[in-house]
């Protein structure tokens, strides 16, 4: 698989509304093969092979991670934020963060008073917000002040680390990995000549709302669509599969059946992983997705609508791990659904 371009995207921070490196690197990947490179007015980018084809298919990954931005700077020189997107606030802290100001990027590390210092009530509790900070290493108000900015975005530290079985950990699988498979689909499908229109978007802010995929879906009005997200992984202690189904890394993508999936987008791509060999699993949703999924399939009059999805284990956390196999299923499978559509391809259920 290509590991240069997955590493590049997992290694480079860019939250809800601060995507533009992130978008730089998703740029240069595909300037070799794309007929038509764009970016919209909330930073989408929109990449397309075969702009005269029928019909027009869209492949959709979200681009932003959850993270952070600055809201008050104390006496101290202490930042205070509050979040873009859903965290956990016992996993953030003592992480290493990185405050993206106009300055450049700046290193600090989010915490709370050590526990030796907390009372027999503040050891039973949860932590607040409001109850961490970020320090720079500032010694002053008035030295953060000169570099940090009310507004700026901060996020985990990258990371990317190697782990046994072709296993990968590390900050915003959620959804780098998403576009890592849209876009190695797309390149793949260029070089086969398809019928179709595809056009990938490397989303914007579906952290905070799905905003990017409705503005996109909206200007490509596609016949036919695939958004690539994670999924929860269930293979892992203390999650019921009883309750959420059995989900396990390495096995393959995962595809979806559900209201949120048109039933014929759902038959070929099971058609498809059938007649090459794709490995895939599924599973069941009984309502639209809280992903780039659930804005698609209503965009305009409506489009086929198709969810292939990650496992991923320790979602929305610096330690999300996915399988490198499970990227390369997914890739190949859209990769051969595209090419299979044609003008005629019937959609209605």
């Amino acid at each position: 698989m290509s590991d240069a371009f997955l590493k590049d995207l997992l290694l480079t921070p860019g939250t809800s509304g601060g995507e533009e490196n992130v978008q730089d690197v998703v740029r240069q990947f595909v300037r070799e093969f794309a007929d038509e490179v764009k970016t919209d007015v909330h930073g989408n980018v929109i990449v397309t092979v075969n702009p005269a084809g029928s019909p027009t298919i869209l492949l959709d990954a979200h681009v932003d991670q959850i993270g952070l931005i600055v809201r008050h700077i104390d006496s101290s020189g202490f930042i205070r934020v509050t979040p873009v997107g859903g965290w956990d606030i016992q996993i953030l802290l003592g992480q290493k963060m990185i405050v993206h100001s106009s300055t450049g990027m700046i290193p600090g590390v989010i915490a709370r008073k050590p526990i030796h210092l907390l009372d027999v009530d503040e050891r039973k509790t949860v932590p607040k917000l409001k109850d961490l900070w970020i320090d720079i290493g500032s010694a002053s108000e008035s030295e953060t002040r000169s570099v940090i900015n009310i507004g700026d975005y901060v996020t985990a530290e990258p990371g990317y680390r190697e782990l046994r079985n072709g296993r990968i950990a590390g900050v915003a699988m959620d959804d780098r990995t998403g576009i890592w498979v849209i876009m190695k689909a797309l390149q793949q499908i260029a070089a086969k000549k398809p019928t179709a229109k595809i056009v990938a978007v490397s989303a914007v802010q579906e952290e905070i709302g799905l905003r990017g995929a409705m503005t996109s879906a909206y200007q490509i009005c596609p016949d036919v669509a695939i958004a690539v997200d994670v999924t929860h992984a269930t293979d892992c202690p203390g999650i019921d599969q009883n309750e959420f189904g059995r989900i396990e890394i390495g096995k393959g993508a995962v595809v979806v059946r559900g209201p949120n999936v048109n039933p014929r987008v759902f038959q070929l791509l099971m058609k498809k992983s059938s007649e090459h060999g794709i490995p895939v699993q599924i599973n069941a949703l009984g309502q639209p997705a809280s992903n780039d999924a659930a804005a698609i399939q209503v965009t305009r009059g409506g489009c086929a609508m198709g969810l292939v999805t990650i496992p991923n284990r320790y979602m929305h956390s610096p330690v999300e791990l996915v399988s490198k196999s499970d990227l390369t299923a997914a890739a190949d499978l859209i990769t051969e659904f595209c090419l299979s559509i044609e003008q005629e391809t019937p959609f209605i259920p």
